[in-house]
């Protein structure tokens, strides 16, 4: 009974304090400033430091603060980075890092119709993620046992980063139906930049932009620089899974294409955000009147949308693949210490066409797709296929396989599990290579080199490109349609 008067004791006077500093309200409900709503949140934060029943470290309530700050925006790229995440990132961005190489995305919002798993955004070259077959658009349901609906995307890093040599279990979601376990061994994780070489038989150049960092546009022109020599007539620049990067190094990338006109402009509230990055003509490096096409994918994000966007703004290059993931925002990650920060969007990027594609992506000229969509029985027995691990003990028990032999495992296998024999060569493949740096391009398997192969050669290549629509050309169609229906 005692307990209780001094409680409400306690409460009326919380009221009465917190309603004299901050609610001077009158009927007509005025705006409070956000002088006031910071005058309230310091009292909260004094008031449950000073009160709870249990003594409480202050940096817990301060960062429990902030990371609900930046939650309730809504914006999955907006975040409380605490000192962990800010080491992560300092490490990934200076070019290596510790992990299983994926770069993934988490909504911040969970609910039963739609759980918040992680999504990979694309698995990162030569890493552990990518040797196991992990994919663009696969969902992680759980990490080692625990689901990751319940994470927050801080949690989700400190569990799938870890002592080098140690193993981390992640349940993957493929498709509606298609559920696995997948177990990776945590490595030192390189961010590597640029693979080129020449398309065996032909004169094409071919480049994979894997991420966009401070070497990229050096590795490119390393690249250009070797396909001269050997005389190339045709060039296809590989952007798929690439998860974007630096701002500065996509536009130096870019100018080596565009001599003239602006590559993309960032637009914010705040106008020092505001700028344009204009071609120079004495940067651009590449054989003009040279056809080039883009490979993109759902994996192809940020940077590598900028570029991607800006070739075909200016009918510069053909787009084939699939749609884009859509991320056209800029964040900036602001120090608050020397230990921790937060990640802002600060600015949305537009093509050169004045379009921003962000929770849109863009559309491929050539839509090809890998692999046609399962039917439910085939996701069922897919699963069924990679739960009894027939693609691993194939591998295992012939160390070493050669191309013929994986041909003649394919052919086997598809008695009992009668998928297309290209995918099952492509899962052997990848087994394979597990122990072994990864091939520059996999002609077998890769459906959408071989159609960039053929518009590169195409004798109507010119007319292509010159057909193409501006971004801005389709979603003026887009918005035109959607009226109309309405």
């Amino acid at each position: 009974m005692f307990s209780m008067k001094i409680s409400r004791k306690i409460l009326a006077v919380v009221v009465l304090f917190f309603a004299s500093q901050c609610f001077a309200q009158s009927d007509t409900e005025v705006k409070i400033s956000s002088f006031q709503y910071v005058k309230k949140l310091n009292s909260v934060f004094d008031f449950v430091l000073q009160n709870y029943v249990d003594e409480l470290d202050p940096r817990t309530l301060y960062e429990g603060a902030l990371k609900g700050m930046m939650d309730s925006i809504g914006d999955p790229y907006t975040l409380y980075l605490d000192s962990e995440a800010m080491r992560d990132l300092t490490d990934t961005t200076s070019g290596s890092f510790g992990g299983v190489g994926l770069s993934i995305s988490k909504a911040i919002e969970s609910t039963p119709e739609k759980p918040a798993y992680v999504e990979v955004a694309s698995p990162i070259d030569d890493t552990p993620g990518a040797k196991a077959g992990i994919q663009s658009g696969d969902l992680i349901v759980a990490i080692d046992g625990m689901p990751t609906p319940q994470m927050t995307m801080n949690e989700v890093l400190s569990h799938l980063r870890g002592e080098i040599g140690t193993p981390v279990t992640v349940t993957i979601l493929r498709g509606a139906n298609m559920k696995f376990d997948v177990t990776l061994i945590r490595a030192l994780i390189e961010v590597p930049t640029v693979k080129f070489g020449m398309i065996e038989g032909t004169s094409i150049g071919y480049a994979r932009l894997i991420q966009f960092t401070p070497d990229t546009p050096l590795r490119l022109q390393d690249a250009l620089d070797a396909f001269e020599k050997e005389n190339y007539n045709g060039l296809i620049i590989d952007l798929r899974d690439n998860p974007g990067g630096l701002i500065t190094s996509v536009v130096d990338t870019a100018d080596k294409f565009i001599d003239e006109g602006p590559i993309v402009s960032t637009k914010s509230r705040l106008l020092f955000e505001n700028q344009q990055f204009v071609s120079a003509k004495d940067k651009t490096t590449v054989k003009k009147d040279i056809p080039i096409v883009v490979l993109i994918n759902r994996g192809s994000a940020s940077a590598s949308e900028i570029l991607s966007g800006a070739l075909k703004d200016y009918h510069m290059a053909y787009l084939v693949g699939e749609r884009t993931y859509g991320k056209g925002s800029v964040q900036q990650v602001v120090p608050l210490s020397n230990i921790d920060g937060i990640k802002l969007t600060m600015a949305r990027y537009y093509t050169p066409s004045d379009t921003n594609i962000d929770k849109v992506g863009i559309p491929p000229d050539l839509e090809v797709l890998n692999l046609q969509k399962f039917t439910d029985e085939e996701e069922k027995l897919y699963v069924e296929m990679i739960n009894s691990k027939i693609i691993t003990d194939t591998v295992d028990a012939k160390p070493g396989m050669k191309e013929s032999d994986i041909v003649e495992a394919a052919a086997k296998i598809a008695k009992d599990y009668p998928f297309e024999e290209r995918l099952l060569r492509r899962l052997l493949r990848v087994q394979v290579q597990k122990s072994q740096p990864s091939v520059l391009y996999d002609m077998d398997w890769d459906l959408q080199l071989k159609e960039a192969i053929k518009v590169v050669q195409s004798s109507n290549y010119k007319d292509l490109v010159k057909n193409t629509k501006t971004l801005k050309q389709l979603q003026e169609e887009v918005s035109a349609e959607t009226a109309e229906k309405k």
